[in-house]
């Protein structure tokens, strides 16, 4: 199993100062070589069909592959030495950055969905650098071990999981600080849980009226973290506007109006998390709607979307019941708000009317509760829930066996 921890970091004034030097250079790297692949995409993209009769045809050249501008770095170490402050493999993965980021808009990912053109990053944006593989025992006390920064006192707030080995490590720089996250992996966890009940089971419906619903009936009241700091934000906002471009000024007002949007970030993902664990202290399996929230962005509802962080919650959600051997099942969201939970008749509704009334079966409640049991019906019989019913039941055969024996 693999899982991740974050914890604040406090470096001293020489360490953040170097970490925001190789931010700075890595950033100006991975522009250099994203321009690379793109000059090489726009000689070599052109169909055959596609050529006038008369044309200018460029020499070809090689793809810029992962590991040829991998090879390009003891060069550039040459003619740039202050790239030999930087760790070897922190600079590999900024060209690995490179990579995944060009094969994405080119091939798309594993479920071959492409992403949009790749964007150059000013330095405001490249806020992160990671190192692929750490050591053992780079973690002692409150100190960890980072190659070419020394070792820098981390607040370990809760203490690693035991037999979790640290894989990788990335820096962040945030608004109010450092950050450090750890990614840990331990083979021996089990995937699923001993005593999995595939027949605890529930469907929550996502809204703006109430942040959820299960399909017992039970509701979570949304908090509107975005909305209720709005008028502070705004006010900080103006006082950014105001500032002179390019002054310490502005740069402190900006500073100030990051770390108020970092507050109402961190409120909602306690809010994610504290949501997330009640649902799976109750239930085993969990249904949920596979919404298009990159669409719902997009219309009038964008602001009230976008704070509630729905797709923030089901990702929380999803990988938290990895963790703790349980299920998070997505279905189709098409037509839970409208189809009768009761009876299956279609009952058209518009958005501002909030109760279910069936004229077929005389089922009447809430259309969020409505909503919720339809997602649930949909996970039942899941193709994905018979396989880990058929796991756990395998398992408690072979435990009992395994007891048989040894009395034996």
């Amino acid at each position: 199993m693999r899982t991740a921890y974050q914890y604040k970091l406090r470096p001293t004034k020489i360490q953040a100062t170097e970490i925001d030097r190789w931010l700075s250079m890595l950033c100006a790297q991975y522009n250099y070589l994203l321009a690379d692949r793109f000059n090489w995409y726009e000689q070599n993209r052109c169909p055959v069909n596609a050529c006038p009769l008369v044309c200018h045809l460029p020499e070809l050249r090689d793809n810029p592959d992962y590991y040829s501008q991998k090879k390009t770095l003891p060069e550039l170490k040459k003619t740039h030495p202050h790239y030999g402050d930087i760790y070897s493999q922190v600079l590999q993965d900024a060209v690995k950055r490179v990579k995944v980021t060009f094969d994405r808009f080119l091939k798309g990912d594993s479920n071959g969905k492409r992403s949009g053109k790749p964007r150059f990053k000013s330095r405001n944006r490249y806020k992160t650098f990671t190192y692929p593989q750490m050591k053992d025992g780079c973690l002692q006390g409150n100190l960890i071990d980072l190659p070419k920064l020394g070792k820098v006192k981390v607040i370990l707030h809760r203490p690693l999981p035991d037999g979790f080995k640290i894989k990788t490590a990335s820096v962040t720089k945030k608004a109010d600080g450092y950050y450090l996250t750890l990614s840990l992996e331990d083979d021996t966890v089990p995937t699923i849980k001993p005593d999995f009940n595939p027949e605890s089971i529930t469907g929550i419906d996502v809204g703006l009226k109430e942040f959820l619903t299960t399909a017992d009936g039970e509701s979570v009241s949304i908090p509107q973290h975005y909305r209720k700091a709005q008028k502070r934000l705004r006010v900080i906002q103006k006082r950014v506007s105001r500032r002179k471009k390019g002054s310490k000024r502005r740069q402190k007002a900006v500073k100030h109006l990051g770390k108020q949007h970092k507050k109402v970030a961190d409120k909602r993902k306690d809010f994610h998390f504290k949501t997330a664990n009640n649902l799976l202290k109750k239930y085993d399996v969990i249904a949920v709607e596979d919404l298009n929230v990159k669409g719902l962005s997009r219309s009038k509802l964008a602001k009230s979307v976008l704070d509630a962080g729905w797709s923030s919650f089901l990702s929380i959600l999803t990988n938290k019941a990895e963790n703790a051997g349980l299920l998070v099942i997505p279905v189709k969201a098409s037509g839970t708000s409208q189809d009768c939970s009761s009876c299956g008749v279609k009952v058209p509704k518009k958005l501002h009317e909030r109760w279910h009334d069936c004229p077929n079966c005389g089922c009447s409640l809430d259309r969020d509760h409505n909503a919720a049991i339809n997602i649930k019906n949909r996970a039942v019989g899941h193709s994905v829930l018979k396989a880990k019913s058929l796991l756990s039941n395998s398992r408690i055969v072979l435990e009992a066996y395994a007891v048989c024996e040894a009395s034996a």
